[in-house]
């Protein structure tokens, strides 16, 4: 009987994959079973963070740094959203990490975007909520930096 079950479970999250996919596409499916730079690291390994929540389903986005010399040289990212805004989070973090302060500065939603090879038009907030969390995030460091 387990067998059967086991059989059964390995089919259906297959459909439900599949249909992901047809859906959006397999990069962010991808990083949506498979998050990059997942969960909030441990306080010594944060330089400056920022939570919030925003976007029209108001979803919660931590995005985490550490930073050394202005290089980016860790990201990591948390969020109780859908699986677009864990690949879009994902994706983030891929594109920033161990590059410097200005090129994260610079990135806007279509750069994420067209990392994840296209979303619909309807989750391309995702994108918007995390270029601002990030540009929000290198304005605190930066304040930061001067005090």
């Amino acid at each position: 009987m387990p067998n059967n079950f086991e059989e059964y479970v390995d089919r259906l999250q297959k459909k439900i994959k599949k249909k992901d996919i047809k859906d959006h596409n397999e990069k962010i499916v991808n990083l949506f079973y498979n998050p990059q730079n997942w969960g909030k690291p441990p306080n010594s390994d944060i330089t400056v963070f920022l939570e919030r929540r925003g976007g029209p389903k108001n979803y919660f986005l931590g995005l985490y740094l550490k930073i050394v010399n202005n290089n980016i040289i860790k990201a990591n990212f948390v969020t109780d959203g859908c699986g677009v805004m864990v690949a879009t989070g994902s994706q983030l973090t891929i594109l920033i990490k161990n590059k410097p302060i200005n090129f994260a500065e610079n990135l806007m939603p279509d750069d994420i975007d067209n990392a994840l090879m296209g979303l619909p038009e309807e989750e391309k907030y995702c994108t918007h909520l995390a270029i601002e969390t990030l540009k929000d995030l290198i304005k605190k460091y930066k304040q930061k930096e001067l005090t």
